[in-house]
């Protein structure tokens, strides 16, 4: 750690932090235990906005191994709410949590694809469940007894469980704690808000052009905005992905490069040589983040929903632009392709192609009968 901070090219934000920061203290009182620092001991630690500084830096200087802090704070979740629960609720809840939930999410961080959203609702789902057994007990049924009229009535006491209940029913009836039920359907509506076409290049225009907007809104708005990338794909983007040759500045968004406009291209290597464009003073190993758009801590990128607030304040939001982006996406490209350029799953694309009225049922189709 000493090293890494000795060694960054500017000291002075590194010596500010040293004599200012709450991240500074609490790293000198680590210091101080004598004892080895894991992971493990931070986790014991209040887990305040301090707390996760100090584990994103000496994870960056290389102290602490790499995690998935999306998994980490679902495990540290279970294993506080857990222990609170009464004893006839642990006995189910337990295994549902940690057989069915975690044991899921930890096979998706290692393919890569957990996120902060999915934790949350690996949290919610379980937080559902809860909720349910509270309500048999308050009206002295068990999960056994729960009928169809049980559960239509917590659902309309409940209407914003529907979904999350459902991953808990499904777990129950298949292990015969509860008798086959009715569950509410999965999913969402289909996307209902769009942009105009002129509100839509409007704002495209405004990414582009405007120079009295941060670069960082002008940058994220954009790349929503062109190719119809959810949020947290954008803040995922590394420094990496971005080259320029002699054909023009390329950024690879999933395996294939796709060609940036002249002015899009100018923000992004502008991001690149001077990454801070807000107010916030540089901090300690600032200069060592690989992400294109770093966030508050260090070594990782914005917060999807930091970012979302920040586009709505300058009046760029991000689900109507996204869902107006991809309706012009698959009307004049094959599903096909955008499913390769931007890296979204072919359902998705098929979905939105069905959507436009462009189904590709028989590519598809196809492409699992060829084993694609």
């Amino acid at each position: 750690m000493a090293d890494a901070l000795t060694g960054a090219e500017n000291p002075y934000p590194v010596l500010g932090w040293l004599r200012r920061s709450p991240s500074a203290r609490a790293l000198a009182q680590l210091a101080g235990q004598q004892v080895p620092v894991t992971h493990e001991v931070l986790d014991a630690l209040p887990q305040r906005i301090t707390t996760r500084h100090v584990r994103a830096l000496l994870v960056l200087a290389g102290v602490l191994p790499e995690r998935n802090e999306h998994l980490a704070r679902l495990e540290h979740w279970v294993n506080g709410e857990l222990p609170r629960l009464p004893a006839h609720q642990a006995t189910i809840v337990r295994p549902f949590a940690e057989w069915q939930v975690v044991r899921d999410a930890r096979r998706r961080a290692a393919r890569g694809r957990y996120t902060s959203g999915a934790a949350s609702g690996d949290i919610k789902d379980i937080q559902a469940a809860i909720q349910l057994l509270n309500w048999l007990d308050a009206h002295g049924r068990e999960l056994t007894a729960l009928n169809q009229a049980d559960l239509d009535l917590w659902l309309t006491e409940h209407p914003t469980r529907h979904v999350a209940v459902a991953s808990f029913l499904r777990w129950a009836i298949a292990r015969r704690l509860s008798v086959p039920l009715e569950l509410p359907k999965r999913g969402r509506p289909f996307a209902v808000h769009f942009q105009t076409e002129d509100e839509y290049q409007r704002q495209l225009r405004r990414c582009l052009t405007d120079e009295a907007l941060p670069r960082e809104v002008r940058i994220i708005a954009a790349l929503v905005r062109l190719y119809a990338l959810p949020l947290s794909k954008v803040l995922e983007l590394t420094i990496d992905r971005f080259h320029r040759d002699d054909t023009g500045a390329y950024l690879t968004l999933d395996r294939h490069p796709v060609l940036l406009p002249p002015a899009l291209a100018r923000l992004i290597e502008e991001q690149i040589a001077q990454p801070r464009t807000t107010t916030r003073r540089r901090r300690a190993l600032d200069e060592h983040n690989r992400y294109l758009l770093p966030g508050k801590l260090p070594g990782q990128p914005r917060s999807p929903k930091a970012a979302s607030m920040l586009l709505q304040r300058h009046g760029l939001p991000v689900l109507n632009a996204r869902n107006t982006a991809m309706l012009e996406a698959v009307t004049t490209l094959p599903p096909i392709v955008i499913a390769d350029l931007f890296g979204l799953h072919p359902d998705t694309v098929n979905n939105w192609a069905k959507y436009a009225g462009d189904s590709w049922s028989d590519y598809l189709a196809a492409h699992t009968r060829d084993g694609f």
